[in-house]
């Protein structure tokens, strides 16, 4: 079984939960120990009258600060540990003294690229994009130093300097070899001052390129030369790519199998297609993170891109890349809009370092997520918030004592949006046992399946796909077998035992090499996005990914649906697909909706005001509220869905004979289909594995 943390650092905290609370020790810093510099936590114990206290990372025995102490009561716990926050909570956050920072606490500047090549105003993505822009920005009002940005590229950047006057200037720059920034200041104004003429500026954007005839973009040029503009302070910088980066630096040459004729590509070559065409796009991303800027990407597009070499420069820079094949201007832009708006909205923090510390026993082995390895110990984060999760493996290192406690402290050191620095700590403490069974009792299926997910994404690129899903059952065989083998050993041999808190983790196995990370016949940009998704999603959202909920929503009206209450989800089978039903499947990201042969038209016309499946275009579904209650219904549930996972939705209407109907019946996993077996046959075959291992 693997040993390994899923980390949030920034989560948002349970409704029920209180914020984390802030705690400020003044100039002398948080209490820490002075061996391995661990922060005082709840595990740290207080001994001789409280005049010392023994590290739970190292083992050392520390003074107590002379205006720290307190004496112990009688269960030998500090009098005021419950007052302390500090000494009893598992997260909480200090404020930061001058010794942690090197620079004063940078500004927040959000600067937005704005793809106007050809395709991009044709296709209604410039637009889209202007518009969601101007949108967001009244969001940032709450922010009091918030700077902001523009820039325009295609075969040549477009900046805009805002003078006095308040007036934009552009300012081309048309050598995208060797980019610079047109101005050393004056390329970012306070939003708040700015306010009118940035809006005025991004009404104009998609009418000053109307009819443009420049079909090439100048991606890289246009990432370098945003981040020269905003070099001295760092900040984020948020992208909207359409077209294919054909042009200047870091131009890509395409490789596109998908719309090559022939036979498809070998298992060499689509290795090769899913990792970066070159080194030059992750050395520019090394560059942005050392000068603490952040890369967002927007792909709103129509074509092949390469995702896999464009996905390296958010992965670097602690970013994000957001996809929307095939990108529909009057379908999309709403999910535009409200992922740029979370985006901008989310709690989040400025130029982070993270470091992972943990008891004796044990040693951190790897981090896997978006940030850049400065140093051996330290990830820096350029940007993190509050939905990116990193993944820390360890490894013994030396034998652990049964009854012991092994502790594990992860410290965050970033600046606020108000430009405060502060430090994230959050503690974990675990009891060693030598007893199999607890291990197993306590056994995480969330976490252990999230560390499935993120070893596959990790290994897509450089294994064949059949070997990597021989390789994830053979994990999951591995810690059934050894559950069968030590914890079950009189259950008769012709049963199949699963560990009640892993009973799950062969459905879901099953579902994630059924997923469009590890299956064969998707796209190359789907398969690439889907594996950079999955590199910091959190661990509340790994299962929804490759195992999707599935509602009926034609009886909405009989069900009861409010806040924080969902109907019954169905068994991703067929066999619950009524004939006359319509059913909802949502992964997290998309929903997907699917109509049966016989639904009846005053269904359709409650639910979507349609009376036959054939009047719904599935490339510009957009989904209403009706003056009934099923339709009052489906749009609480959308909406309770949104708020649970954060996102939007992208919705897509599965038509007979489309694509997409073929998509969402391959989301329906336990069924038998080309892509591997049915959940039944798949339990089969695990427990013929675990058999021949016993043998």
């Amino acid at each position: 079984m693997p040993l390994a943390l899923m980390v949030q650092p920034l989560a948002l905290p349970h409704p029920m939960e209180e914020p984390v609370q802030v705690v400020d020790f003044g100039e002398s810093g948080p209490v820490r120990c002075v061996k391995c510099k661990g922060y005082i936590n709840p595990f740290m114990k207080f001994i001789d009258q409280g005049r010392h206290f023994k590290c739970n990372f190292c083992g050392h025995t520390n003074d107590t600060p002379r205006d720290y102490h307190c004496n112990l009561g009688p269960d030998n716990r500090r009098r005021d540990a419950d007052s302390r926050p500090e000494l009893c909570r598992g997260t909480v956050e200090f404020v930061a003294t001058k010794e942690f920072m090197v620079r004063p606490p940078m500004m927040p500047i959000f600067f937005f690229l704005v793809d106007v090549s050809m395709n991009a105003v044709a296709t209604g993505a410039t637009a889209a994009a202007c518009s969601a822009v101007q949108r967001a920005l009244g969001e940032l009002n709450h922010i009091p130093r918030a700077r902001v940005g523009i820039a325009t590229f295609d075969n040549t950047l477009h900046f805009y300097s805002f003078n006095q006057a308040q007036q934009p200037t552009m300012l081309v720059v048309p050598d995208i070899h060797d980019v610079y920034a047109p101005l050393q200041s004056g390329l970012t104004v306070p939003i708040l001052e700015f306010w009118e003429p940035l809006e005025q500026l991004l009404e104009n954007i998609p009418s000053m390129f109307q009819g443009t005839i420049i079909a090439d973009s100048a991606l890289g040029a246009a990432m370098k030369g945003a981040a020269l503009a905003i070099k001295s302070n760092g900040g984020k910088l948020i992208i909207f790519q359409s077209g294919f980066p054909s042009v200047g630096f870091a131009a890509l040459t395409a490789r596109d199998p998908d719309s090559r004729k022939g036979p498809p590509p070998g298992e060499k070559d689509l290795s090769k297609l899913l990792q970066p065409v070159d080194k030059t796009l992750k050395t520019l991303a090394i560059e942005l993170a050392e000068l603490q800027v952040s890369c967002d990407l927007f792909l709103t597009t129509q074509e092949y891109v390469d995702v896999a070499s464009l996905a390296v420069v958010p992965a670097t820079t602690g970013g994000q890349m957001y996809y929307y094949y095939p990108f529909s201007a009057t379908s999309d832009s709403a999910k535009l809009y409200n992922d740029l708006r979370w985006n901008l909205t989310r709690p989040q923090g400025l130029e982070a370092v993270m470091r992972v510390r943990c008891s004796q026993g044990l040693q951190v082995q790897e981090y896997v997520g978006n940030f850049h390895r400065g140093t051996p110990t330290d990830v820096d984060l350029p940007a993190i918030d509050c939905d990116k999760s990193i993944m820390v493996t360890f490894k013994h290192d030396e034998k652990l004592q049964d009854n012991s406690e092994s502790c594990f402290q992860c410290a965050l050191l970033y600046t606020t949006m108000d430009g405060q620095r502060r430090i994230r700590v959050t503690t974990l403490s675990l009891t060693c046992t030598t007893v199999l069974n607890n291990v197993f009792r306590g056994a995480d299926l969330d976490a252990q399946f999230t560390y499935f997910l993120k070893r596959a994404a990790q290994e897509a690129p450089t294994t064949p796909l059949a070997q990597l899903r021989d390789k994830m059952t053979n994990s999951c065989v591995n810690i059934l077998f050894t559950y069968r083998k030590f914890c079950a050993t009189a259950s008769s041999a012709g049963q199949l035992i699963l560990p009640e808190a892993l009973k799950l983790l062969p459905l879901y196995t099953l579902a994630l090499t059924k997923s469009i990370g590890l299956r064969s016949d998707v796209r190359t940009d789907d398969r690439c996005y889907w594996l950079a998704r999955v590199m910091t999603i959190s661990a509340s959202l790994a299962i929804p990914t490759v195992y999707p909920r599935m509602f009926s929503i034609h009886d909405l009206s009989q069900k009861e649906v409010g806040e924080g209450n969902l109907p019954q989800s169905l068994h991703l089978s067929s066999e619950n697909l009524e004939n006359e039903g319509v059913f909802l499947l949502e992964t997290g990201e998309d929903a997907f909706i699917y109509a049966g042969k016989g639904v009846s038209s005053e269904t359709l016309f409650h639910l979507f005001g349609v009376q036959s499946v054939n009047e719904v275009q599935t490339n510009q579904f957009i989904l209403q509220e009706f003056d009934n209650d099923e339709s009052r219904k489906l749009n609480i549930l959308i909406n309770e869905i949104r708020k649970e996972r954060c996102s939007y939705l992208r919705f897509r209407w599965c038509r007979r004979g489309d694509p997409l109907e073929f998509l969402f019946f391959s989301l329906l996993v336990e069924d038998k289909n080309a892509l591997g077996l049915s959940y039944v046959e798949y339990l089969v075959h695990v427990h013929r594995q675990i058999q021949n291992k016993m043998t």
